[in-house]
């Protein structure tokens, strides 16, 4: 039977350290490239072919050097844990077996695998991450607590990560493909609009905009916008508001633990929820199961 080892501490904790334990055949073993196929829960969706055709000179110079993690699922099939990159270079150059190491693993086992495998090797891309660490949360219930103590990562880092996936999806596709940063993206996410996300990230790209310039761009815009609405809205203030908002802004302010403004005119408006540092903003997006 496979072995099985500790998660949690990354790739170097799911290999064993004992060399002999990788050639023993009960572990270490050639596995026909036909019988193994990629994992569509995989986080990594996008495969670079430049580098894949790399890897396979390599691989067609030296062999596979660190075998394949594989999950069997069906008698002589297989499921890759860890290794697809090796896998797509193994087939281009056309091997008929390569070697893996067989593991007994839980579906939250392959996933977690998977992400920190790809983080560690930086192969995600921020979008990739974003949904790989959101499918953690949600599929398997555990809090960014507990989540940024298992891949080592902070957790304001993966909160602000998985608030790209709020952008509109032309942004995040533009920073699937690298147009945009994922530092350009937070920046965007300032704005609500998710069409002026989009005309504001063309500028970026258009006018080939740094972050930072970013940032003005969007101070300005605010700023004019501020400056368009002051008269129509100089003598609103909550007081003004009817009692219906204000039953609601008390109700906001129970729920979330701090001071909520709300400001209406013609049946539209904005919320706006304070914060006070960076816990009291990750206590205030836990509270929006964000």
């Amino acid at each position: 039977m496979a072995k099985k080892f500790t998660l949690g501490k990354g790739l170097s904790a799911l290999i064993p350290e004992e060399t002999e334990d990788l050639r023993d055949e009960n572990n270490k073993m050639l596995i026909s490239i036909n019988k193994i196929k990629s994992d569509e829960e995989q986080p990594r969706k996008l495969f670079d072919s430049e580098k894949i055709a790399e890897l396979a000179e390599s691989i067609k110079a030296h062999g596979i050097i660190q075998p394949l993690i594989l999950r069997q699922y069906m008698e002589d099939k297989y499921i890759i844990v860890a290794g697809e990159r090796r896998w797509r270079a193994a087939k281009m150059v056309g091997l008929k077996e390569i070697p893996a190491v067989i593991m007994e693993l839980s579906d939250r086992d392959i996933l977690e695998i998977s992400l920190i495998e790809n983080i560690q090797r930086q192969d995600l891309n921020p979008i990739e991450e974003a949904l790989a660490y959101r499918k953690l949360l949600n599929d398997f219930k555990i809090t960014q607590e507990e989540l940024s103590k298992r891949i080592g990562k902070s957790r304001v880092a993966i909160t602000n990560t998985i608030r790209l996936i709020n952008l509109d999806e032309r942004v995040q596709q533009y920073i699937i493909e690298s147009i945009l940063t994922e530092g350009h993206g937070r920046v965007l996410l300032t704005i609500s609009d998710k069409q002026k996300q989009y005309e504001l990230a063309q500028q970026v790209i258009d006018e080939k905009l740094s972050v930072r310039e970013l940032e003005r761009l969007i101070k300005k815009v605010n700023d004019k916008e501020e400056k368009d609405n002051i008269n129509e809205n100089i003598n609103q203030n909550i007081n003004g508001l009817n009692p219906y908002y204000k039953e609601v802004k008390n109700q906001l302010q129970n729920y979330f633990g701090t001071k909520v403004s709300i400001s209406n005119k013609k049946n539209k408006g904005k919320i706006e929820i304070e914060y006070y540092s960076e816990e009291d903003l990750q206590r205030i997006l836990d509270i929006m199961n964000m």
